[in-house]
């Protein structure tokens, strides 16, 4: 039965019942059939009527005060959603829900005094600050799960406006770690380009050491796709026949990369990045940035709660924890970056490249510049041209048979 004893009994209706007990009009299977308790909770009930029957009551007395939320901070909590459902309604803001313990945490920050998401979510409800779930869609077949770190290495870029006090749009770029969870590379860029996938790219080979295999989906950036013919022209390479920049860097760094068939299928990292856009967003509106410097401030603090204090939902660890762990145990592809032997240094891997012919004057021509080559070739000749873009120059590296040629640094006319 339902509910407790104090609210569907009287002190009165309680003793009767104990009385017939007593003189054995009832036994003990009728008594506890009629108070809907348990054996024990009835004997307690009977030993407190026989030590004192004119004082018996059942009525419940806290030991401890009841605690209420405050006016003020049931008016911050309304504030808060109600700056929610603002970014909600914004087409552009990369937000569909709510999201009750990103508020619990900024309001336990202004309060200075902890409460709990249940108690933000209870007065989202009741004033009608929530959005009903949708049916779930049926599930897609994702990749295999790995049994190891360092055996599949998730990347992905998302492009979207991050502060609605800011006009422009911003691309975080991420890699996962897939057996960890743990988020190896965040990073806020201005404009996706090629080169900012490589400069995250390298940053993971340094720091973390090279795996298995990428795993990333059909962008141009990732990979050559080739569509049908079409009345308007024919297609003279095949798909992958043409090797992007981005995979030329990570097969050279000794891996190789695997492509997602379907957008759904790279679910792992999707959810990282809605809780990203869910946190950074949250926080650019709640701090009022207006640059992305201060949000990539925000992102590193995000990356290090998500990666040194949140427990992942499916691994039930933290991705820190979990990748350390792994590590230790020797579970763990990832082995120390090496330069293969062909080269000395980490730009001629980490870089755009391109190739030029040796001219009649014994030069080649790259951004409408005339590059004296400094040994001679005979014309018809191929040269490697190993680029790296900088914020204040850009060094162009003449490769040919193994060999650095020349180095050149340029003022930064091109944009990468």
């Amino acid at each position: 039965m339902a509910g407790q004893i104090h609210k569907r009994f009287t002190d009165d209706q309680i003793k009767l019942l104990l009385d017939l007990y007593i003189k054995k009009v009832v036994d003990i299977n009728q008594a506890l059939k009629q108070l809907g308790c348990s054996r024990r909770r009835f004997y307690q009930l009977l030993n407190l009527y026989l030590k004192s029957s004119d004082n018996f009551t059942i009525a419940y007395k806290r030991n401890s005060p009841q605690h209420r939320i405050p006016d003020e901070v049931d008016k911050i909590i309304r504030e808060k959603l109600e700056e929610d459902r603002e970014l909600i309604r914004d087409k552009n803001i990369p937000i569909g829900n709510y999201n009750y313990s990103a508020i619990r945490d900024n309001v336990s920050k202004q309060i200075n005094c902890k409460i709990s998401a249940q108690t933000v979510r209870n007065r989202a409800r009741e004033w009608g600050f929530f959005i009903p779930k949708q049916n779930k869609k049926k599930s897609i077949p994702r990749e295999v799960i790995t049994e190891a770190s360092g055996m599949l290495l998730q990347h992905d870029s998302s492009h979207h406006k991050w502060s609605p006090y800011v006009e422009e749009k911003w691309t975080l770029i991420t890699t996962l770690e897939d057996y960890s969870r743990y988020l190896l590379y965040g990073e806020l860029v201005r404009k996706e380009t090629t080169w900012a996938h490589i400069q995250a790219l390298e940053y993971v080979m340094l720091k973390y050491g090279t795996g298995l295999s990428y795993y990333v989906d059909n962008h141009s950036i990732f990979r050559f796709v080739c569509y049908r013919d079409s009345i308007w022209y024919n297609q003279e390479k095949g798909t992958d026949d043409v090797i992007t920049q981005w995979k030329t860097a990570v097969e050279k760094c000794g891996m190789r990369v695997t492509y997602a068939l379907k957008p759904e299928s790279k679910g792992k990292i999707e959810r990282p990045y809605r809780w990203l856009q869910d946190r950074i967003v949250r926080r650019c509106a709640n701090e009022q940035v207006k640059g992305i410097e201060q949000a990539r401030i925000i992102l590193q603090q995000e990356l290090k709660r998500y990666n040194e204090e949140q427990v992942h939902s499916t691994t039930l660890e933290i991705p820190g924890i979990r990748l350390k762990n792994a590590i230790k145990e020797g579970k763990t592809f990832f082995k120390e970056f090496c330069l293969p032997a062909l080269y000395t240094s980490t730009k001629d891997i980490f870089c755009l490249q391109e190739t030029r012919r040796v001219d009649g004057y014994n030069q080649i021509t790259w951004n409408s510049n005339k590059i004296k080559v400094p040994v001679f070739l005979s014309p018809g000749t191929e040269i490697e041209l190993h680029i790296i873009p900088d914020e204040l120059h850009t060094e162009v590296r003449l490769w040919h048979k193994g060999n650095v040629l020349k180095v050149i640094k340029y003022k930064n006319e091109v944009r990468f």
